[in-house]
C-alpha cells in the first residue's frame, strides 16, 4: 500500500480493506485530530441530504432521522400529488415514517409530504437519489 512508509498507517489501510471486503468503500479524510481513526459504516452511504429543511427531525444537528422507516425507492420523479397520496395513505396505516429516495421530488408532491410532516400526519423524508443515469439505476438497484 501507499502509505508514505509508515507501518502504522501501512497497518491501518489493511484492516479497513480487510474489513470492509472486496466490495466494500473505504475513504480517507484528514482531519485536525491527532492520530489513526477507524470509523466503519454498515449500509449504505451517499452524498446527497434532505431535499428540503422541513424534513429536519433534528434542528440542533440539522439532521433528518427515521426509525424503522418504510423506504420507497425510483429512479423516476415525483411531481404530482397523485404521485405520493395513495402510497403515503398505506404506509400511514403502518404508523412508520417513509423514505423516498428519487430522482426528484418536486411539484405538488414535494408541498404535500411537508404539509403531513408539518402537521404531525405523516413523518417522511425526501432525498435525491446518488448518481447518474445508469450508475444511478445500478446504485439503487443496490439499495
Amino acid at each position: 500500500t501507499i502509505s508514505a512508509a509508515d507501518p502504522e498507517i501501512g497497518e491501518k489501510i489493511a484492516e479497513a480493506l480487510d474489513k470492509v471486503g472486496q466490495d466494500g468503500v473505504v475513504t480517507v479524510e484528514d482531519n485536525n485530530r491527532f492520530g489513526l481513526d477507524l470509523d466503519f459504516t454498515e449500509g449504505m452511504r451517499f452524498d446527497k441530504g434532505y431535499i428540503s429543511p422541513y424534513f429536519v427531525t433534528n434542528n440542533d444537528e440539522q439532521t433528518a432521522v427515521l426509525d424503522d422507516p418504510y423506504i420507497l425507492l425510483t429512479s423516476g420523479k415525483l411531481s404530482s400529488q397523485e404521485d405520493v397520496v395513495h402510497i403515503a395513505e398505506l404506509v400511514m396505516k403502518t404508523g412508520k415514517p417513509l423514505l423516498i429516495i428519487a430522482e426528484d421530488v418536486d411539484g405538488e408532491a414535494l408541498p404535500t409530504l411537508i404539509l403531513n410532516k408539518i402537521r404531525g400526519t405523516f413523518n417522511s423524508c425526501a432525498v435525491k437519489a446518488p448518481g447518474f443515469g445508469d450508475r444511478r439505476k445500478a446504485m439503487l438497484q443496490d439499495m
